[in-house]
């Protein structure tokens, strides 16, 4: 089987372009195979028959989410470990449909898909948002991909559990562990560099992996021309991960001006994930967080938001991410309305667009309303650059999703 695509043609709209923040009405879009041919100035000549009439509409080009988790489908992510893989599946279908319908059509997975579900995805058996997909991601032990308690000392490494994470120490053992993901499909190696909120033993503030060891995990991603991505939060763990070569820094609450420095100078990609802090502080208890868990949380809460706008006014390369866990995925669309607090809406939808698609490496297939790309177009009641909120709040803002010319929903 082959990704679902239609011809499809949309009248009479209003194109928003992301890279330089113009909105050009009355245009037309075609799409054939899957694949916009032709967009320009639309015309006088009757709506044909399965033509859509976008009159009153605004078109973006599909969002990109930078950051998730599609196995993530309980906020207890060490529970996922004695979760059928079939039953994990089968949630991660619902929350993939949910992604699709709140205008996603292409999400970054770090840490737990692979290439089957993008497969599944893509030979059109779970609908959703086509998966660029990392595998597990790399973590030491007693690192932040290391989700056993205290008090558990077997492992089991049995790779077809669904769990988003691989434990691997010493050189040799994380360089067999990225040569593994690569040979699965990676497009890309998440790796641990520091502790984390959602993780069990480990503190925020550590730093992990040896040098040698990031060095010899940076080596093969570059061997194989992929990239790393890193888990960070300290200005101490963002700092080391881009001084050997990691290309995007997933959190960062704690970055500095030291880090800025370092991400301008690297051409680095910031990818911050302000909506799961906003939603774990809220639900978390009532999902399963234990109190250890919520007490890190809320110590970098409030520091995303100073992060961001830091690395917004000096110029970096901002993504658009969420990192959301089990029900919380539901407000994957409030980390719109929580960027706005310091970013404009020009720079918000560029973060879900082009520059997203340029940290895939897809720039001109995806995030774009171009001849070539990728029919994948949100349908917006009004511009979003005025009201945010339509993509925000997308059950009453979004119109229509397309992806490769099917509408779906």
């Amino acid at each position: 089987m082959t990704t679902p695509t239609k011809d499809l043609t949309i009248r009479h709209v209003s194109a928003v372009h992301p890279a330089d923040a113009t909105v050009i009405a009355d245009q037309r879009i075609r799409i054939v195979t899957g694949r916009i041919t032709d967009i320009g100035a639309d015309d006088n000549t009757p709506i044909l028959p399965g033509e859509f009439d976008g009159t009153g509409a605004f078109a973006l080009p599909g969002l990109i989410d930078c950051h998730v988790h599609v196995n993530a489908v309980t906020a207890s992510l060490g529970a996922v470990a004695d979760m059928s893989p079939a039953y994990v599946t089968a949630q991660a279908a619902g929350i993939l449909r949910g992604m699709l319908a709140r205008g996603f059509t292409t999400v970054r997975d770090v840490g737990g898909a692979d290439f089957g579900i993008a497969a599944a995805v893509d030979d059109g058996l779970l609908p959703g948002p086509r998966i660029i997909f990392g595998g597990k991601a790399l973590s030491q032990t007693g690192g932040h991909g290391d989700l056993r308690p205290a008090g558990r000392d077997v492992h089991d490494l049995h790779y077809a559990l669904p769990v988003l994470g691989r434990v691997c120490d010493g050189i040799a053992e994380v360089r067999r562990a990225a040569r593994d993901e690569i040979r699965r499909g990676a497009s890309h190696i998440k790796i641990m560099i520091s502790g984390g909120c959602a993780s069990p033993t480990d503190r925020v503030d550590s730093l992990q992996f040896s040098d040698e060891e990031l060095t010899a995990i940076v080596a093969e991603a570059h061997a194989a021309n992929i990239y790393c991505a890193g888990h960070a939060y300290t200005a101490a763990a963002v700092n080391r991960g881009l001084r050997f070569g990691v290309r995007t820094i997933e959190h960062g609450n704690l970055l500095d001006d030291t880090s800025i420095e370092l991400f301008l100078a690297h051409d680095a990609f910031y990818v911050p994930t302000l909506a799961t802090y906003v939603a774990q502080v809220e639900d978390g208890q009532t999902l399963g967080l234990d109190p250890g868990q919520l007490t890190k949380i809320r110590s970098v809460v409030d520091d995303g938001f100073r992060a961001l706008a830091l690395a917004d006014g000096a110029g970096v390369k901002i993504a658009f991410g969420t990192d959301l866990l089990g029900e919380m995925h539901e407000r994957q669309s409030e980390e719109f309305a929580l960027r706005a607090k310091v970013q404009s809406p020009q720079a918000i939808v560029r973060s879900a667009t082009t520059t997203a698609a340029e940290l895939l490496r897809r720039a001109g297939e995806l995030g774009v309303l171009a001849e070539g790309a990728y029919g994948d177009i949100v349908l917006t009641r009004a511009n979003p650059y005025d009201d945010l909120g339509v993509l925000a709040r997308p059950d009453t803002g979004v119109l229509a999703v397309i992806k490769s010319g099917v509408l779906t929903g």
